[in-house]
């Protein structure tokens, strides 16, 4: 990976100016959003979540909900297709529900464009050639997104993602924010794989592909608790 002007100062600063620009220029469909988040699924408005970011630290990203907290008799969660509502699809088919990810570009957390921020669940499947997308911060969009986004399989994504890292230029990253925003608000491209509610995890396309054994899957799983539980979460 270069190390270039551009990835050391210019790209921070373009991350800055485009997520200060979306507040201003945006600020009324935030409070919008918020609003029929809190009427149609209640609180809290944001979902967060642990996801790796550079150098594999956990950061806490924001999105707008998309799901019910409806439980079975157990207390349990129900599946992820049952408390997804069609207000929760339209949010996540227009992307508006990653609307609150610009405060972690302003945090610093992640970039406007760069490698999507998987689940821990995700990173733990990672080749140690794969885990290299995370030299980078993570983004709001990425080289995958704009590539198929959840049309491709798991593994042409990262490597998409690693194509990314290898070449980051500052006409390279306008080209994506042009083709996300083509995709997202013109297209208006889906995010979920045909017959599922949310896109299926790597160990799950790894188990399903016979990709790894029944023994590995769970182990894996194991060790991404353990990471988890590390942060509290």
């Amino acid at each position: 990976m270069q190390n270039t002007f551009y990835q050391k100062y210019g790209k921070r600063a373009f991350d800055l100016l485009c997520a200060v620009m979306a507040l201003v220029v945006f600020g009324w469909l935030y409070v919008l959003v918020a609003i029929l988040v809190r009427i149609k699924l209640g609180a809290p408005v944001l979902f967060t979540q642990l996801r790796p970011g550079k150098d594999e630290q956990l950061f806490l990203m924001y999105k707008f909900r998309t799901m019910t907290d409806e439980r079975d008799e157990s207390g349990a969660l129900l599946p992820d297709e049952m408390r997804l509502t069609s207000f929760g699809k339209l949010l996540r088919s227009s992307s508006l529900d990653e609307l609150p990810e610009v405060f972690n570009i302003l945090k610093g957390d992640m970039s406007l464009i760069g490698p999507r921020p998987q689940l821990v669940r995700d990173l733990v499947f990672m080749t140690r050639r794969q885990r290299r997308r995370h030299m980078v911060r993570p983004g709001l969009s990425g080289l995958a997104q704009v590539n198929g986004r959840n049309e491709i399989d798991w593994e042409e994504k990262l490597e998409w993602d690693l194509r990314y890292v290898r070449r980051i230029t500052a006409s390279g990253d306008l080209k994506i924010l042009l083709q996300t925003v083509f995709k997202a608000f013109v297209r208006r491209e889906g995010i979920t794989e045909q017959g599922m509610a949310t896109a299926e995890d790597f160990g799950d396309f790894l188990l399903r592909s016979a990709r790894i054994t029944k023994e590995v899957y769970e182990k894996k799983q194991h060790q991404a608790e353990r990471m988890l539980s590390r942060y509290g979460k």
